[in-house]
């Protein structure tokens, strides 16, 4: 007798498999670590009895929460009237602003960290020409150079989201409006912002959350002000051995924090949310006198802000360099020293990057199908587990998968295989999100006429719904392929001396005053996104990145 096997439950047990060994089991080691003692290895409850008792810790909570809101409030301030002007105005070089955004949206924030320090550090440019002039400019270091740093960093979601909420607003809602006496004011308080606000909320939680789980931006220009992620990793990396199961307790406290943000956000925007059919989009209209001047001006100014890190760093990196400082001249000194010394922190980044690429696209055109063409209990179960990593910032992904898998049957702390792993349980949900968005648009239809002309179910999805799903597929897998190639907080943790990254080797080169080297990989990190976004815009045949 034949037995026949149906190829999307051996699919389903396949992927619900790995992410019970990769995700829930590693997940369920650091809560019960959480509830261990360091030396006697009984139950206890005192790990989280030190964190909520001690100032020391639990400020460290409020202080990051307190980052957290505040670079969210700066992100929506700077980016939502940007997106609205561009949107309802003829703006001069549209394009190019798009563009800038986009760029100062993808590149890492511990980047632009390294590059205020430049700036408006101690010794910085922009700091030494005030000093000369009697003036005394901001520090950079502590709250306001993280807030400073993270929120220039991060208006450009708020941007893109605002900007994907604006091309679907009704105009004909803004006119009735207009014709029963509302003035331009009072028609974006009581119109738009009440259309826009669901989309506002979602992009302002991925802000709260990415600000949350930065690492590099507060280790590098935070010095005394310590945050949640900076304090996972001084005590489990401490120099006199850690404490693995105190730092578990704090990531513990940072997963259920972050948890119940990302459930309270969501159930806010389920009772906000509507749905709107647009009839006509917004034609931008002209804009002429001091308006458009005010307007030009902020818009150009928040563009020049956010990407004035990136510019900075590739034009110090052709400066000279005399050990940590610059000296007058150009030279492509700095270039030489990374690719004959740290070569391997390239190769590797692009290598691994590349693996965890590859395993994210497939399990994103599966999981995607799953969800939402075989959708059971099961299916269910899994785009919940899928969002997890969501939630989870990087440096608790990186003690998740160290606690778990150093030692048999799965020992691979200090391997590449565990550092392909993090990349692709961490940035999955971005590929993935894309990925059911664009199924959502295919009709069914296309895949049962190829069944009925005598193709497979496997064969229809491949030939057919596959095919039609490319176009979203790699608009996420772009997403994801540049956020794993500048992913710090989880390799931070992970890495060896032979499995170092671009992002590490920036890092430890700024953290030992190599400023030079330091600015050269990230200048080399800055072309591959440059690069990777006009292999995408070519590709696709888009000018822009849509959420």
């Amino acid at each position: 007798m034949k037995v026949r096997v149906d190829f999307w439950k051996v699919i389903t047990a396949v992927i619900f498999a790995l992410f019970a060994v990769f995700l829930v089991a590693p997940l369920l080691s650091l809560f019960v670590s959480a509830f261990k003692d360091a030396e006697t290895g009984g139950w206890t409850m005192s790990n989280f009895v030190s964190f909520f008792t001690k100032k020391y810790y639990y400020r460290t909570l409020f202080r990051s929460l307190a980052v957290s809101s505040c670079v969210t409030l700066a992100a929506v301030a700077l980016g939502a009237p940007v997106a609205y002007f561009m949107a309802t105005y003829q703006i001069r070089a549209k394009r190019l602003v798009q563009i800038l955004i986009i760029i100062s949206m993808l590149s890492p924030s511990f980047i632009g960290a390294y590059s205020w320090v430049l700036l408006l550090g101690r010794s910085g440019v922009v700091t030494q020409f005030f000093a000369a002039l009697g003036l005394k400019t901001p520090s950079i270091y502590g709250f306001f150079g993280i807030v400073l740093v993270l929120a220039l960093k991060l208006y450009p979601f708020i941007f893109m989201y605002v900007s994907g909420a604006m091309k679907k607003l009704d105009p004909s809602l803004l006119e009735a409006s207009q014709s029963l006496g509302c003035g331009p004011a009072r028609n974006v308080a009581c119109m738009v912002i009440p259309l826009i606000l669901p989309t506002v909320l979602a992009g302002a939680l991925l802000v709260f959350m990415s600000s949350l789980a930065d690492f590099g931006t507060p280790m590098l220009i935070g010095e005394g002000f310590r945050v949640m992620p900076v304090l996972v990793y001084r005590e489990f990396m401490g120099e006199m051995g850690g404490n693995a199961n105190f730092a578990a307790a704090i990531a513990v406290v940072m997963v259920s924090v972050t948890t119940s943000i990302y459930l309270t956000q969501r159930w806010i925007v389920n009772r906000l949310s509507f749905k709107s059919r647009s009839v006509r989009r917004i034609v931008p209209k002209p804009i002429e006198g001091g308006k458009s001047a005010l307007v030009h001006a902020w818009i150009y100014l928040v563009a020049f802000l956010g990407i004035l890190p990136q510019a900075t760093v590739v034009y110090t990196s052709f400066l000279k360099t005399n050990g940590p400082t610059f000296v007058p001249g150009f030279s492509l000194d700095s270039y030489r020293a990374i690719f004959s010394e740290m070569g391997a922190s390239i190769i590797n980044t692009y290598c691994y990057g590349g693996l965890g690429i590859c395993g994210i696209v497939v399990l994103a055109f599966l999981m995607a199908y799953l969800s939402v063409r075989r959708r059971n209990a099961l299916t269910s179960l899994l785009d919940l587990c899928s969002i997890f990593p969501y939630v989870i910032s990087g440096s608790v992904l990186g003690i998740m998968l160290l606690m778990a898998f150093n030692r048999r049957p799965l020992a691979l702390s200090g391997t590449a295989a565990i550092i392909v792993i993090s990349f692709i349980i961490r940035r999955l949900p971005h590929t993935l999100r894309s990925s059911v968005a664009i199924l959502h648009q295919i009709s069914k239809s296309s895949e049962e006429a190829a069944v009925s002309l005598g193709a497979s179910p496997l064969r229809s999805f491949l030939d057919v719904t596959a095919r039609l799903m490319l176009p979203g597929v790699m608009t996420g897998a772009t997403l994801s392929w540049v956020a794993v190639i500048n992913e710090l907080s989880a390799s931070i943790i992970l890495y060896t001396g032979a499995t170092k990254t671009m992002s590490v080797a920036i890092y430890s080169e700024v953290q030992s005053a190599s400023y030079g080297t330091a600015a050269a990989l990230a200048t080399v990190l800055t072309g591959t996104t440059v690069l990777s976004l006009l292999i995408l815009f070519s590709l696709s045949g888009k000018r822009e990145v849509s959420f």
